[in-house]
Formats: structure tokens, C-alpha cells, sequence
């Protein structure tokens, strides 16, 4: 596999753990210091955009059906393997439990004093006013959110490089990887 095949699937992989690294600390007691970082999620969904669809160009241009993209990712070592697996299995908990655990509110903001957070309800929809602390967890679970499913996808990104560069390797390769 070539360095740009690993630098870019490391990169993206990188970027898929920190985020999961920072959606796992909101659940944390204390202060939150990113709830207010509108330019924070612009630069995770840009740094998302580029990687996944290069990720995605450098995967179609291969030409590869499913099946072979899996035996691609098969030939990997064990622990790219394993580390990927692991980290998406806990970005997909992640964002089970915090959907799960969200309710029916949402943004919430500060207006005139008061706590305000959007009710999704199916027969309430609108606006309500809710307490401090209850305007604490809906800001931890979006915020949760918020970087859960980029984490995913990043991942989802990473896993398309790698297996991208195997096939890319084995084409060239007189002898594929042995796998069972």
C-alpha cells in the first residue's frame, strides 16, 4: 500500500478517535467548554467532507464490488483491524445512547433570561422553557451527538481508504494476502 493511502486513512482515522475521544468526555460531570463552538462543527464537517470524498473517489476509482472491498480489508493487519472495529463499534454505541437518551428536546438557547429548548414531540411541537440543569443535558447531548456521528463516518471514511490502498497494493502484487 502506498504512503498516501496510509497517511490519508491514519488522518482520517485520527480525526474519527478524537472526535469520539471528545463525545465520550461529555458524559463527564462538570462544565462543557465546546457547547458554544459553531466554528468547531464547521471545521469537523470540512475536514469530514474532504477526506470522506476523496476517501469515496479513491474507492470507486478502484472498481471493486463489496465483496472484494471486504477481502481487501481483510488483508490488513490485525490491528488496523481490530483497531478500526473497535473504535466504530464505540462510535456507533455512542450515538445509540445518546439518540436514546436525547428525548424530545433540542437546541437549546438562552432568550431573554430564560432557558429554551425546541420540543419535538409529535403533538407539541414549538418552543418551551425548561430549567438550568435540564438545559445543561440537552446542550451535553447534542453536543454528544454532534460529534458521535461525524466520529462514525470519519471511520467509515478511514476503513474506505485503507481497503482502497490493499486493492490498489494487490493489484500490483503477484500474490494476493492469504485470506480465510
Amino acid at each position: 500500500m502506498g504512503w498516501t493511502f496510509k497517511l490519508h486513512g491514519g488522518v482520517t482515522a485520527g480525526l474519527g478517535a478524537t472526535l469520539l475521544a471528545l463525545a465520550t468526555l461529555t458524559w463527564l460531570p462538570g462544565s462543557l467548554p465546546l457547547t458554544g463552538a459553531r466554528r468547531l462543527a464547521a471545521a469537523i464537517f470540512a475536514l469530514l467532507f474532504l477526506t470522506s470524498v476523496s476517501a469515496l473517489v479513491r474507492l470507486i476509482l478502484t472498481g471493486a464490488d463489496k465483496r472484494t472491498i471486504w477481502l481487501a480489508f481483510r488483508c490488513l493487519p490485525g490491528k488496523v483491524q481490530l483497531s478500526l472495529g473497535a473504535l466504530a463499534l464505540w462510535g456507533v454505541v455512542l450515538v445509540i445512547f445518546s439518540t436514546a437518551t436525547e428525548g424530545n428536546l433540542q437546541s437549546a438557547e438562552v432568550r431573554d433570561g430564560r432557558y429554551v429548548a425546541l420540543d419535538t414531540a409529535p403533538y407539541a411541537r414549538g418552543t418551551v422553557m425548561i430549567s438550568q440543569s435540564r438545559y445543561q443535558d440537552v446542550l451535553e447531548n447534542d453536543l454528544r451527538t454532534m460529534l458521535a456521528i461525524p466520529a462514525v463516518l470519519s471511520l467509515g471514511a478511514a476503513y474506505a481508504v485503507l481497503a482502497a490502498g490493499e486493492l490498489r497494493r494487490a493489484d500490483g502484487a503477484v500474490v494476493p494476502c492469504d485470506v480465510r
